[in-house]
């Protein structure tokens, strides 16, 4: 798309001002390409302002614009601004985004992404969310107000997703999972309060409490999940009232919360007073040769002591932005009233769409090609690192999620080995964003779903080590 659109820019001066540009189906016999193609590229074309479409028409150079540069101006006065209100904050409100983005921007022409926090296209299932979106389209009242809550069919899906005795009146959709923790810590803990965390976990949950205010509180976690002992300890010391975890293959470490720890920790967070979030975010990228996979905390919960998040958009695409956000009590209003406020509710062509896809035949198909091809690239990894990075220690292989969790040997900069890397043409993730405070060692975060397949992984891999020969 991007070669076509360049072409059709040098094309532009060849047309006046007002002047028909070839039909479609010409540049399509012109280029060689498809009518998709061309239809992204006058597109592209037509957000520059350079060309206007005309519905049944055709495409048409657009009139020129007059040069108007806009004055620089002195924005220095939003120094003061943005940091005066908040002077009185226990907890500054600043917010870093970068432990997000970096698994959201797309690398640098040429580099191998493993840095990134979504399957790649070809492990989308692209045809069958099309076709949901294109059956979702037609359905009587599809482009009206949904209820608040979500669609009725869709929180039922969702409650027997969960499990256990959760119902539908308990399931609220919201828009995805980074939105449903970002209203569960707001209707959770008030700003200048303690939050315990995973150490070491998602740089999002990290970005997400600082940015409301709260202060992470760093629980240790080990092959079994985090430490219930430490869990106890962080309650009774910090006086926090919120836990956030992800018991099923944990970002980073991939480590599944132990049958013998989950009703400890459930028991801790009731005899403190607070709430445990569930962040449920890959229970869908399974590996295909897991066992059976535990409930969800929140199955096995009557009191009311779980809020949890479950999403559809890790198996999907990252533009899928549909998730349930579900509790039990009277917590559950407030988590309502806050999304209300914050977004109205989520568009219900998606949530059409996720009905119909969910309900399709082609959904357990993708589920299981999917839980197949994560195995693979797994075991691709695995045996690059340990045929060509034996001093990189793996201590766990998960059997679901995208990433490895690799640990550095003592006294290696892990920033520095991520830029080494990058200069090789491989994208990482350093391990210091994942620790709310000091870390105990240097590690990197491997994802081996965002590449183009194992021939990737190989290359990458083989490109690593020769930064590791720069860096050790």
């Amino acid at each position: 798309m991007g070669e076509l659109a360049e072409q059709l820019r040098r094309d532009l001066n060849r047309y006046s001002p007002g002047g028909k540009l070839p039909s479609s189906r010409a540049l399509v016999e012109r280029f060689r390409v498809s009518p998709v193609t061309v239809s992204r590229a006058l597109a592209q074309l037509s957000a520059e302002g350079l060309v206007v479409t005309r519905p049944g028409a055709g495409a048409f150079r657009a009139d020129p614009r007059p040069d108007t540069p806009t004055p620089a101006g002195d924005t220095s006065w939003q120094e003061v601004a943005l940091s005066a209100d908040g002077a009185a904050d226990l907890v500054p409100r600043t917010v870093d985004a970068s432990g997000v983005t970096v698994s959201l921007a797309a690398p640098p022409p040429g580099v191998l992404e493993f840095n990134g926090g979504y399957p790649h296209p070809s492990l989308q299932p692209e045809r069958a969310m099309a076709a949901a979106l294109a059956r979702a389209g037609r359905r009587p009242g599809a482009w009206g107000r949904p209820p608040l809550e979500g669609l009725p069919e869709l929180r039922e899906w969702f409650a027997r997703d969960i499990g256990g005795a959760v119902t539908a009146a308990e399931v609220l959709i919201a828009a995805g999972g980074q939105a449903a923790l970002a209203t569960a810590l707001r209707a959770l803990a008030p700003p200048g309060a303690p939050v315990l965390v995973e150490s070491p976990t998602y740089p999002g949950m990290l970005a997400l409490a600082r940015a409301a205010g709260l202060r992470p509180v760093p629980v240790p976690v080990d092959a079994d999940g985090v430490r219930p002992g430490l869990l106890a300890d962080a309650f009774r010391a910090s006086g926090a009232r919120v836990f956030v975890c992800q018991p099923l293959f944990q970002n980073p470490t991939g480590a599944v919360l132990a049958p013998t720890r989950r009703a400890e920790v459930l028991r801790i967070a009731r005899e403190a007073g607070a709430f445990v979030v569930e962040d449920d975010f890959v229970r869908r990228l399974v590996h295909a040769d897991a066992g059976p996979l535990p409930r969800p905390l929140a199955a096995d919960d009557p009191d009311g002591v779980v809020v949890h998040v479950g999403s559809l958009t890790k198996a999907t695409s990252p533009s899928f932005r549909v998730c349930a956000l579900a509790a039990r009590g009277p917590v559950l209003e407030r988590l309502r009233a806050i999304q209300v406020v914050d977004s109205f509710f989520v568009p219900r062509p998606l949530q059409e769409a996720a009905l119909e896809l969910v309900g399709s035949p082609a959904w357990p198909r993708h589920l299981r090609a999917l839980s197949v091809e994560l195995k693979a690239r797994r075991d691709t990894m695995t045996g690059a690192l340990a045929a060509r990075l034996p001093e990189l220690a793996l201590p766990h292989v998960p059997s679901g999620g995208y990433h490895l969790w690799l640990r550095l040997p003592d006294g290696t900069d892990d920033t520095a080995m991520a830029a080494a890397a990058l200069r090789t043409g491989v994208a990482l993730t350093p391990g210091r964003p994942y620790f709310s405070a000091e870390p105990p060692a240097a590690h990197l975060r491997l994802s081996f779903a965002a590449v183009a397949g194992p021939g990737e992984i190989t290359e990458g891999v083989r490109r690593l080590r020769a930064a590791c020969d720069e860096m050790l």
